[in-house]
């Protein structure tokens, strides 16, 4: 049986540790250095190595656990434990030397997962849960807030890359909620944003077609920290990125409400 508390401990570490790499590596980037994984999605070599770094100490720390990671030093795995590594989550925030962007990785089984650690390099934040345990914020435990109206409500909206398919979605979105909402925000970096719901900071995050690397981690920590997600119709299997709404709990009927009359609306 895994000693879960023990690895969040090495996988905090870890993520700490490429935390630094990428802290580094931010004052003297350069633009030219990015390359194109599609219609204004980035990658560079920060994103490689800090994976690299990762992928090689989170095998060490458990030789049987395959990998899910987002640039592709490893590749999709049938293993009973599998590691689900963001090495740069925002990673346009970081080549235009803005914040936050983070390192994200989760651990998970077959069925669920069972670590999350997100580091927060611009705040100097480590969130992290494992299954059964509160989440925390630098060792402080941490929940959700306790906002219930969506007048009061502070939102994060995520604009994915596959505009086409989302613009009118998003413009529907954005019209349903500015003006009935307590505000609205664009941070950039999914992993991050679930982190700041389970803190209480934002009462809710929603995204649509983001990998299994942008949420794993999140998703535990808010889940342990008293939120919610789901798929934008209300479906459990939010897990792909495909969909997700993240909430405190309080506002996710209400926040479904206005998704799906948003969906119905740009049909």
């Amino acid at each position: 049986m895994l000693d879960l508390e023990n690895i969040t401990n090495e996988v905090c570490r870890i993520a700490k540790d490429a935390g630094r790499f990428l802290r580094e590596e931010c004052g003297r980037f350069r633009r030219e250095c990015v390359e194109h994984k599609g219609a204004h999605d980035y990658v560079s070599y920060v994103d490689k190595e800090s994976e690299r770094r990762i992928v090689e100490q989170l095998h060490a720390l458990l030789p049987e656990a395959g990998f899910i990671a987002e640039e592709g030093s490893a590749g999709m795995s049938d293993e009973t434990y599998c590691w689900v590594v963001d090495p740069l989550d925002g990673t346009t925030n970081f080549i235009h030397g803005n914040a936050p962007y983070c390192v994200s990785i989760a651990l998970r089984d077959k069925e669920e997962l069972l670590v999350g650690v997100v580091y927060e390099v611009c705040r100097d934040e480590c969130y992290w849960a494992w299954k059964g345990a509160a989440a925390r914020l630098n060792g402080k435990e941490i929940h959700v807030s306790d906002v219930s109206a969506l007048d009061d409500a502070f939102i994060q909206l995520g604009f994915p890359y596959e505009s086409e398919r989302s613009r009118n979605f998003m413009a529907e979105l954005v019209h349903n909620l500015y003006g009935h909402v307590g505000g609205l925000r664009v941070q950039g970096s999914a992993a991050a944003e679930l982190c700041y719901v389970a803190s209480g900071r934002f009462e809710a995050r929603l995204e649509a077609f983001l990998g299994p690397w942008d949420i794993a981690a999140g998703a535990l920590i808010l889940l342990q920290a008293g939120g919610r997600l789901s798929t934008f119709t209300g479906g459990n299997d939010f897990y792909s990125g495909r969909e997700v709404l993240a909430t405190n709990g309080k506002i996710h009927e209400k926040m479904l409400q206005v998704v799906q009359k948003s969906l119905y609306l740009c049909d």
